[in-house]
């Protein structure tokens, strides 16, 4: 069993758009939410992040001041979640960090595999007085894993119930999916782009940073030939494992199948249809199919995505709803799952699920930095 108590998890995923940080209670391996913040990133510090991660600013130095601009960013969101809450720094065992990704090669030979993830928890942990856990996906790549989706075994964990299929649907800058067989997790993968092209996109065109509600996509009708030539990207066909990442799905990408005459909102709503046809292309793969879809993450409050998902699931019988449902809001399910991961390492209990990264077998995640 994972230690109990009070943990923080900090999370900020391949959208960059900042920081979310919770205060949860873990109790016979459940998670209770007692208290959340979010700080959106410096809009300089996110550019450059965003620059790192598509190596246009590719050197030891620029990761180095990174690191350590992200950890004291992590740090300060951390102390502004303590302040909130009516804890004590002295009740709480440790902070999950999963870090800033910027740069995820899962593929090729096992030896020139690697995720790297940013984010210096040694300042979290002096600036704070909290040990802090960090650095989960190395081991997991070590063990030959692709070191991601790392949030399956909590899925189960959370939300599994006996006798029941059913997936649990992130959807964050990518897309991720696990299959839970009653309490087993059976599937676990990338899915492909979840907002990151829809935030890139309407960033391009409108100076925004996300589409709020989809309203945009909304209005537009999807473009069947150009969805078709997106989804003839390789990386759809793959079997599990698999991961991906902005590396893959990028403007450059997308930019490489429009036509001179592509108009912008037609685009936008073919990438809203893209990230429902691959997630539910992905679960229609699966050995069984769930009866019910859970979605969880930012993608969860797009309403013209999630009726693209409605139409597309509602056509094979599988039921829609959110994680909301199953008793954790959507919007703080990745981050709860790191403080998750983080009382797993304390206890020296595996996080990864080897069916789900491939790793040779279960491992202890995580590097630990003592208060």
């Amino acid at each position: 069993m994972a230690s109990d108590g009070l943990y923080i998890g900090l999370m900020s995923g391949t959208s960059m758009d900042g920081i979310d940080a919770v205060l949860v209670e873990i109790s016979s391996g459940q998670t209770r939410l007692k208290e959340t913040h979010s700080q959106a990133y410096d809009p300089a510090l996110r550019r450059q992040l965003s620059a790192l991660a598509t190596g246009k600013k590719d050197n030891v130095d620029q990761l180095a001041r990174f690191d350590r601009a992200v950890g004291l960013e992590f740090a300060r969101v951390t102390n502004a979640l303590v302040q909130k809450s009516d804890v004590r720094l002295a009740d709480i065992k440790a902070v999950g960090s999963h870090g800033q990704t910027v740069r995820h090669k899962p593929h090729g030979p096992s030896a020139e595999r690697y995720s790297l993830q940013i984010g210096d928890p040694a300042s979290i942990a002096e600036l704070t007085g909290i040990t802090t856990v960090a650095d989960f996906r190395r081991r997991d790549v070590a063990a030959g894993g692709q070191g991601a989706p790392l949030v399956p075994l909590f899925h189960a964990a959370q939300f599994a119930q006996e006798g029941q299929c059913r997936a649990i649907v992130n959807i964050g800058g990518i897309s991720n999916a696990t299959l839970l067989d009653g309490t087993i997790v059976a599937a676990g993968f990338d899915c492909g782009p979840g907002n990151t092209l829809l935030d890139a996109w309407i960033r391009r065109h409108r100076k925004e940073d996300y589409d709020a509600d989809g309203a945009w996509s909304a209005e537009h009708e999807a473009d069947p030939a150009l969805l078709q030539r997106l989804m003839e990207d390789p990386y759809f066909a793959q079997s599990g494992p698999r991961s991906t990442g902005p590396e893959l799905f990028n403007l450059e990408w997308l930019d490489g199948q429009l036509k001179d005459d592509a108009e912008p909102g037609a685009v936008q709503a073919t990438l809203a249809e893209l990230t429902a046809c691959a997630i539910v292309d992905s679960v229609e793969r699966c050995e069984q199919l769930p009866e019910a879809v859970f979605v969880c993450g930012g993608g969860a409050r797009n309403i013209d995505l999630m009726r693209r998902l409605h139409t597309r699931l509602s056509a094979i019988n599988i039921r829609l709803g959110t994680s909301d449902e199953l008793g954790l809001a959507s919007e703080w399910v990745e981050a709860c799952a790191f403080a998750w991961l983080a009382s797993r390492t304390l206890s020296g209990l595996p996080g990864n699920a080897e069916v789900v990264t491939g790793a040779a077998g279960p491992r202890v995640l995580g590097a630990i930095y003592p208060a």
